[in-house]
C-alpha cells in the first residue's frame, strides 16, 4: 500500500497537459505500441533486479504510465484495434494488472466503450478474442481483490473495471457464464453483502449480477450453488419496513429483485427459495405496502408459476398468503398507481399467482382457495368477472386495429407471413391477451370445481352483461395453444388436454 501511495505521488507531480498535436495513424499506434512494449519490458527487468527496493523501478514505472496514458488515443480508432493483439500489447496489457492496474484498467474501459466497439465490429471482435484468450475476467476480479475501496482512486478503479466487464458482456453475451465461472460471481456476491455504506460501486454490482442472470440457466445454478439466492433475501429484507433512501438505492433494490426473479426460472433455486424463507419475506413485504411491494408480487408470480411452482404454491397458502393476495386482487392500490405501476402489470402478476394456485394446489390447500371465491357472496367472482369485461374490451379493440391494418397489407398486395402474424399476437398479448387468458383460466377452473354455487354466479354474470361462453372457450384454446417455451412436449401435451378439458365443461 505504501508503494502504491510513493507511485501516486509521483504520478500526480508528473502528470501535465497533453501538448502532442501531430495526428495519429497507423504508423504512430505501431510506433506508441513498440514504446509500450519497451518500457513495459523494461520495468519488468527492474522489478525482478529490484523486488525489494521500489525507488530503483519507480521512474520506469511512471515512464510506463505515460505511455499507458498516451495509448488512451487508440480507443478513438477501433479498426486499429488488430494491431494492440498482433504486437502482444493486450497480453502485456493484462501482465501489468498486478502493478500499474488503474492505469490499465482506465485504458481497457475506454477500450471496450460499447459505442466504440460498435463503431468496428471487426476490431472489436479480435481486441475481445485476446482480452478473453488472456483471461481478463480472472485477472480482473483477482486485481479487484487487491484494491482498497477507502482510496478514492482505487474505489474508481473497481468502478470503471465493472465498467469493463458490462462493456464486453453487452457486445458478446455468451461470454457471462464464463465470466460467472472465473470469480466474478462469488466476487460479486461478497461484495453485494459486504457490510459498507450504499455507493455507486454496490448499485454497479448489482447492475452486473441481473445481467449476468439474463437468460443463463448456467449462471443460475452457479448462484445457487453459492448459497446466491440467500444473499439476495438477506439484501432485500432491509426493504421489507423502510423504502430506499435515494433513487440510486431504488435502482440497486430492483436490479437485485431483477436477479432473484431470474433465478427463480431455474427449478432448483425455487427449492433454495422456499428453504431460506423467500414466502415469508414476500408476504411480509405485500403488506408492509412500501416500495417493495410491486417488485415482491413479481417474485412471488415467478416462484410460483408451473409444476415448478407447486411446493411454493402450498407453503404460501400455509404462511396465509390468501390473506394477502385476495385484498389486492380486489383492488389495485393507489400507492402502485402513484408510483408508477400500470395497473395492467400489478393485475397480471395477482391474476398469474391465483391461477398458478388454482393449477398446483391440491387437498386442503385447493379447498381454502376454493372457499375465498365464495366469501361475501362470491365478491371475488364478481371482480374476477368486471376483469374479464375490461381485458375483453381492450383486446377487441386491439383486434379491430390489427384486421384493418391486416386488410390495408392484404391490399398493397403484402404478404403476411409468420414473422408479421407472430408480431401482432405479441401486440394483442401486450394490449391485454395475455391477463384476460388467465382471467379466462381462472373462471373456468373455478366452474370446474364442483362448486355449483361459483358456477352459476360465472355463468349469471356472462349472460347478464352479453358475454358468450363461446368467447371464453376460444380463449382458453388459443392459451392452450400458445403454451410457453421450456417445457417438455410431454408436459405441454398433457396441460393443453387439461385446459381444452375444461373449457368444453365451462
Amino acid at each position: 500500500m505504501y508503494l502504491f501511495f510513493v507511485f501516486f505521488v509521483a504520478l500526480k507531480a508528473r502528470r501535465t497537459p497533453g501538448t502532442s498535436a501531430e495526428p495519429v495513424d497507423e504508423s504512430t499506434v505501431k510506433k506508441m505500441i513498440l514504446t509500450f512494449e519497451k518500457r513495459s519490458y523494461k520495468n519488468q527487468e527492474l522489478r525482478i533486479k529490484f523486488p525489494d527496493n521500489p525507488e530503483k523501478f519507480m521512474e520506469s514505472e511512471l515512464d510506463l504510465n505515460d505511455i499507458i496514458q498516451e495509448m488512451h488515443v487508440i480507443a478513438t480508432m477501433p479498426d486499429l484495434y488488430h494491431l494492440l493483439v498482433e504486437l502482444n500489447a493486450v497480453h502485456s496489457l493484462l501482465g501489468l494488472l498486478t502493478h500499474v492496474a488503474i492505469a490499465v484498467v482506465d485504458l481497457l474501459q475506454e477500450l471496450t466503450d460499447i459505442d466504440t466497439l460498435h463503431e468496428s465490429e471487426e476490431g472489436a471482435e479480435v481486441l475481445i478474442d485476446s482480452l478473453l484468450e488472456g483471461q481478463v475476467v480472472a485477472l480482473l476480479v483477482q486485481n479487484m481483490e487487491r484494491l482498497d475501496e477507502q482510496v478514492k482512486e482505487e474505489s474508481d478503479g473497481i468502478y470503471n473495471t465493472l465498467a469493463i466487464i458490462e462493456n464486453m458482456a453487452e457486445f458478446r453475451p455468451g461470454l457471462c457464464a464464463e465470466a460467472a465461472q472465473q470469480g466474478l460471481m462469488q466476487w460479486l456476491l461478497k461484495r453485494i453483502k459486504a457490510k459498507m455504506p450504499f455507493d455507486a460501486n454496490k448499485l454497479y454490482c448489482s447492475e452486473i449480477l441481473a445481467i449476468l442472470l439474463q437468460n443463463n440457466d448456467n449462471t443460475r445454478e452457479l448462484l445457487g450453488e453459492m448459497d446466491g439466492i440467500d444473499v439476495l433475501l438477506q439484501q432485500l429484507s432491509v426493504f421489507k419496513r423502510h423504502n430506499p433512501n435515494t433513487a440510486e438505492e431504488q435502482e440497486m433494490m430492483e436490479n437485485l429483485f431483477d436477479a432473484l426473479c431470474s433465478c427463480l426460472m431455474l427449478a432448483s433455486n425455487r427449492e433454495r427459495f422456499l428453504k431460506g424463507e423467500g414466502l415469508q419475506l414476500m408476504n411480509l413485504m405485500l403488506r408492509e405496502k412500501k416500495m417493495s411491494r410491486t417488485s415482491a408480487l413479481k417474485v412471488l408470480d415467478h416462484a410460483m408459476i408451473g409444476p415448478e411452482g407447486l411446493d411454493n404454491c402450498h407453503k404460501f397458502v400455509d404462511i396465509l398468503g390468501l390473506r394477502t393476495i385476495f385484498p389486492l386482487f380486489m383492488k389495485t392500490p393507489k400507492k402502485m398507481k402513484k408510483a408508477g405501476v400500470p395497473e395492467k402489470e400489478h393485475e397480471e402478476h395477482v391474476c398469474s399467482i391465483i391461477a398458478s394456485m388454482l393449477r398446483n394446489l391440491k387437498s386442503q390447500q385447493r379447498t381454502r382457495l376454493l372457499n375465498k371465491f365464495t366469501e361475501n357472496d362470491c365478491e371475488k367472482v364478481d371482480r374476477l368477472m368486471e376483469l374479464h369485461f375490461k381485458y375483453l374490451e381492450a383486446v377487441q379493440q386491439a383486434d379491430k386495429r390489427i384486421e384493418g391494418e391486416k386488410h390495408e397489407m392484404v391490399q398493397r398486395g403484402e404478404i403476411l407471413d409468420d414473422s408479421i402474424e407472430d408480431e401482432f399476437y405479441l401486440r394483442r398479448l401486450d394490449a391485454g391477451l395475455f391477463v384476460l387468458q388467465l382471467i379466462c383460466y381462472i373462471m373456468v377452473e373455478i366452474s370446474n370445481s364442483g362448486i355449483s354455487q361459483l358456477q352459476q354466479r360465472v355463468h349469471q354474470i356472462l349472460n347478464l352483461r352479453g358475454g358468450s361462453v363461446k368467447v371464453v372457450r376460444h380463449i382458453m384454446r388459443e392459451y392452450a395453444e400458445s403454451l410457453g417455451d421450456g417445457k417438455t412436449e410431454e408436459f405441454k401435451e398433457t396441460e393443453r388436454k387439461r385446459i381444452v378439458e375444461l373449457a368444453e365443461n365451462f
